[in-house]
């Protein structure tokens, strides 16, 4: 017997009115673990930190789990050159920005892997191994990978729909990963599929994908994990998040507060080369906890 719908539809406005005037009172504390930065409410802003980009040309970055060290990407000069950084955090501050040869490094939720490209590297002492391969399953993958605290890969592989892509999984079953399985073709719909993140416990997947029902290009999607361990209805994050430019590069903040994308659009630069310019944002994770509220009463 369902619940009744009046019910369920007052105790909804309920728990959104409450969320709503979380949302009127942007938070003023300011987060030192953010570089000082005023953290966001259910509005995404910018996240661009003065001390690495006191010129305003930071694209995006990510935290080791740790929160001690930050990489991050700058677009440098009139051709927007891409350089690659790092800052570290010693006695509770933050220290001098750095150049580095690391590009665009990700980290298991534990801290205890790095990746890099299709490859990754083991925590070993205060340093790291060199490069290992988590085997042949991989090699079809493009556009990046998100890996669950208990080691399945999610990432878009190019095997069988050439440049449209698709959203892969692969589990880690007695010490090595399976075939790949594709997930749901209504998951897999639209072109240009890119940037799966996974949450650590696999409760929810966000994706970028560009479709017909769309804000413009990209939009950020969502899908909950159900009870029975199917995946609910895709959700288009809604206009909050998603505009008519490219939403893309979802991830978590290692403490859990704050969802992070990148959203921009493409120019021709000073040299007549067309070149993508984007900023990561910041918004509550609430964001996240009210749309899996929707899912359950839609």
């Amino acid at each position: 017997m369902k619940p009744n719908l009046t019910l369920l539809t007052i105790l909804f406005l309920s728990l959104s009115g409450s969320v709503f005037s979380h949302t009127q009172d942007t938070p003023h504390v300011k987060e030192n673990a953010y570089f000082g930065e005023c953290p966001p409410g259910l509005v995404p802003k910018v996240f661009e930190p003065k001390i690495v980009s006191p010129n305003g040309e930071f694209e995006s970055g990510t935290f080791t789990p740790d929160m001690k060290s930050y990489y991050f990407t700058r677009a440098i000069g009139e051709d927007k050159k891409r350089g690659f950084f790092v800052i570290h955090k010693e006695n509770n501050q933050w220290g001098k920005v750095s150049e580095t040869d690391l590009r665009w490094p990700q980290f298991s939720y534990d801290g205890s892997k790095m990746f890099i490209g299709k490859m990754y590297r083991e925590r070993d002492g205060n340093g790291w191994s060199e490069l290992k391969s988590p085997g042949a399953f991989i090699k079809h993958m493009a556009h990046g990978r998100s890996v669950s605290a208990s080691g399945t890969y999610y990432f878009t592989g190019y095997k069988k729909r050439g440049v449209v892509g698709a959203l892969y999984y692969s589990r880690l079953i007695n010490g090595e990963y399976e075939e790949p399985i594709k997930l749901r073709d209504d998951m897999n719909q639209g072109e240009y599929i890119a940037g799966s993140m996974i949450a650590p416990d696999e409760s929810y997947l966000i994706w970028s994908v560009q479709r017909a029902e769309g804000f413009g290009q990209s939009d950020l999607y969502i899908s909950f994990k159900e009870q029975n361990g199917t995946w609910s209805k895709v959700i288009n994050m809604g206009a909050t998040i998603n505009t008519e430019k490219q939403e893309s590069s979802p991830q978590l903040s290692p403490d859990g507060k704050y969802f992070f994308f990148i959203r921009g659009d493409w120019h021709v630069n000073g040299s007549g080369k067309r070149v993508y310019e984007g900023k990561q944002h910041w918004v509550d994770i609430q964001v996240i906890k009210n749309l899996r509220l929707k899912s359950e009463f839609t």
